[in-house]
């Protein structure tokens, strides 16, 4: 198979990725309320492990980069349990989805890192990118009541544990990505990933942390156990896969629209209300992204470009700037 039909192959691929993201919200809340934090985290994780394991297998750890496994794999263990934990800790179907959206500042935060850790050019509208996208943050977590300094410091005071969670999140995830990028190589770990998950889970059930339930579990609970496995664990697999071998700039801006189709299925399964505010602040954070995409998609072509000639390393640069040796440009 081409080089080219390779990246195209793995482009689609993790395009599969936002879908399943689109869901997960959702169903980590609801599979919360059905089965307490941490048994149903451990449910969900073992099927997603499950799925994983017959449809890509445990990866062989002696080819895989060392500093992946130092650097990686924590980082994305971290990132899936800020993210569960932001959910959980929220107060309700709305302020789920507000959480949810302080988490989707990651898309920005990625080509961030690239343009800091990767050496990626960007043009001056990233700057107002970021802004924008911040200003989107801002509206939806203001609601309707319109943005006021002093009820927005009420707002994160009154539950600031779910905020700080889903900024972790995004901070860990993006930094899981360029990871991928630049150490992954052919190794997907996703299985290796959700395996440690519901081992971590597992262990906090058994030593009673996070074990009541809202309710008795119901079929709407065991739905969102097995959507919610096959939902994670995919995403996991695909955006592994895209961000290794594919357009890291069209899975960037296929990204984007998490929210919109996040916020679509809410609205259905946990009964969210979504006001014209939240709205305003979903489409303040999608043109913003928008804005970073475009900024930084000329400086990846070229890069990829001296990647694929094997002129330049992206692993060996962000090596140089974790361990300090490297100097900027």
């Amino acid at each position: 198979m081409s080089s080219a039909m390779t990246t195209q192959r793995a482009t689609l691929i993790g395009l599969l990725a936002p879908l399943c993201w689109g869901m997960g919200v959702s169903l980590v809340r609801g599979i919360a309320e059905g089965f307490g934090l941490a048994q149903g985290q451990t449910l969900l994780y073992t099927t997603a492990a499950v799925c994983l394991f017959f449809v890509i297998g445990i990866p062989d750890l002696r080819t895989v980069d060392r500093r992946y496994l130092i650097f990686g794999l924590p980082t994305a263990n971290a990132s899936s349990l800020c993210f569960t934990l932001s959910i959980f800790f929220s107060a309700g179907g709305t302020q789920t989805m507000e959480a949810a959206m302080v988490n989707y500042l990651w898309p920005a935060l990625t080509l961030l890192f690239a343009v800091v850790f990767n050496g990626v050019r960007s043009r001056w509208w990233i700057a107002p990118g970021m802004v924008l996208a911040f200003c989107g943050i801002v509206e939806i977590l203001a609601g309707g009541q319109g943005f006021s300094l002093e009820g927005f410091i009420s707002r994160l005071l009154e539950h600031p544990l779910s905020y700080i969670l889903a900024v972790g999140a995004a901070v860990t995830w993006a930094a899981f990505s360029s990871m991928t990028r630049a150490w992954g190589g052919s190794t997907n770990l996703a299985c290796l990933i959700f395996c440690i998950n519901a081992s971590i889970y597992g262990v906090l059930w058994l030593c009673g942390f996070g074990t009541q339930m809202v309710g008795e579990p119901s079929a709407h609970g065991w739905i969102s156990v097995i959507l919610g496995g096959i939902a994670m664990g995919g995403a996991y697999a695909a955006w592994t896969q895209g961000m290794t071998k594919g357009n890291i700039t069209v899975l960037a801006a296929a990204s984007y629209f998490t929210p919109v189709l996040s916020c679509v299925f809410a609205v259905f399964w946990i009964g969210a209300k979504l006001d014209s505010s939240f709205w305003t602040g979903v489409a303040a954070v999608v043109v913003g992204s928008l804005l970073c995409w475009d900024a930084t998609a000329r400086g990846m072509k070229p890069l990829l470009a001296l990647e694929a000639q094997g002129r330049t390393s992206a692993a060996n640069r962000i090596w140089l700037h974790l361990t300090g040796r490297g100097s900027k440009r």
